[in-house]
């Protein structure tokens, strides 16, 4: 009987003793929206709209055309003067600076061709005609429809390059047709530059098919700050899928005055000059002629509330891309957080939904938070121009 007793004891002690089922550490809520970021990287994009989208004699002549000074009025800058490739495309500086200093930051060329407006305010619809647009500024490249032209013309290879890709030589073509034509090559460019993966594709992967070890091999303080991103952050709401932005405009509380004066609208301003533009998808340069690539541009609305909104850009590569916020006020992720920290909601719109709150991170928090950013990044692996040296005569 003693030896019974004893014997139900000791289990009831091991019993008590026996640790708890660890809780999971992301709701099935948090998993769900961590999964919904990937996978990456996605199928290089086709653009409809541009009818050499793609091709492979395009994206080459686009290259050519990126690097290529001529395209300025000054002959001293081409679009790597501020799309820099060992910068990340993109320039370094707060506000882009061309010929002039400009308004606002210079946007990275990462995975631009995913997108569904460009710019910080959404002035364009597409690639091709987003890349028209510092040629034409006048404190950028300062370069006309007829000098473009001229420029394409008066060199024979790349005359001769043009009529390859666009079945016609730029002689046969009218001044704004050469104007769209280069743009339409550029952008062909730009589609291939699709960022890596990055720690956190692996660690997405990994949880996605629930294999421990390599869940494991995720720094610990990256998925706290993971948690606080797809948690309580609500940050996913707007940074969202595999891009991690949802391809929309938001008020997040920068101010928008201007340095010399007055203030930037931002999106309001955006649709006004989309609709204007004679190289939106409405227009007659668009080559989807089912008009499926024009609908969001047709039934975009004005709202009083796109005053100070700005495009939500993708945080992949976001940690070498500083300064951030669509003035380059925020000079680093610190900066970034501390902001959505401290947010004062006073800077919001009084109009329309609020979805942003002060996060009031704790400094361990806003550690984790930055380590869980710095696994959006790719292992930097340099852009290598192509060399046209060895390319054989255009004929």
């Amino acid at each position: 009987m003693r030896r019974c007793i004893l014997v139900i004891a000791a289990f009831a002690v091991l019993t008590c003793v026996a640790p708890a089922k660890a809780r999971p550490e992301f709701t099935d809520a948090e998993r769900r929206r961590i999964l919904a970021h990937g996978p990456w990287p996605l199928p290089v994009p086709r653009d409809p709209s541009n009818r050499v989208s793609g091709k492979p004699e395009a994206i080459a002549l686009g290259e050519r055309l990126f690097f290529d000074r001529r395209l300025s009025s000054t002959g001293a800058m081409a679009c790597d003067w501020c799309h820099t490739p060992s910068l990340d495309w993109t320039d370094g500086f707060a506000r882009g600076v061309g010929r002039q200093t400009v308004d606002r930051n210079t946007l990275s060329l990462w995975n631009a061709g995913f997108g569904r407006w460009f710019g910080w305010s959404g002035a364009h619809d597409s690639l091709w005609a987003q890349s028209t647009r510092p040629l034409l500024d006048a404190r950028e490249m300062d370069m006309s429809a007829p000098r473009v032209a001229e420029r394409v013309r008066g060199d024979p290879d790349l005359a001769c390059r043009f009529r390859q890709v666009f079945g016609q030589p730029p002689s046969a073509m009218h001044d704004e047709a050469v104007l769209v034509a280069t743009g339409k090559a550029l952008a062909a460019f730009q589609e291939t530059l699709v960022s890596g993966r990055t720690p956190f594709d692996a660690f997405r992967d990994a949880l996605a098919r629930n294999d421990t070890a390599a869940i494991a091999q995720y720094p610990a303080d990256a998925r706290r700050g993971l948690k606080i991103f797809v948690g309580r952050g609500n940050c996913s709401l707007c940074h969202l899928g595999p891009l991690f932005s949802n391809g929309e405009f938001a008020d997040v509380g920068i101010p928008f005055f201007l340095p010399r004066g007055g203030v930037d609208p931002g999106r309001h301003d955006g649709i006004r000059q989309l609709r204007a533009s004679p190289y939106n998808l409405l227009g007659p340069h668009n080559d989807d002629r089912s008009g499926a690539a024009a609908i969001r541009t047709r039934h975009v609305e004005l709202q009083h509330r796109n005053f100070g909104e700005f495009r939500v850009p993708s945080l992949r590569n976001v940690a070498r891309t500083a300064p951030y916020m669509h003035n380059g006020s925020l000079a680093t992720l610190r900066d970034v957080v501390r902001h959505y920290s401290e947010l004062d909601e006073d800077r919001l719109h009084a109009d329309g939904e609020r979805i942003l709150k002060p996060l009031r991170l704790s400094d361990g928090e806003a550690d984790d938070l930055i380590a869980f950013l710095n696994s959006l990044s790719d292992d930097g692996t340099p852009f290598i121009r192509r060399s046209t040296a060895t390319d054989p005569p255009c004929r």
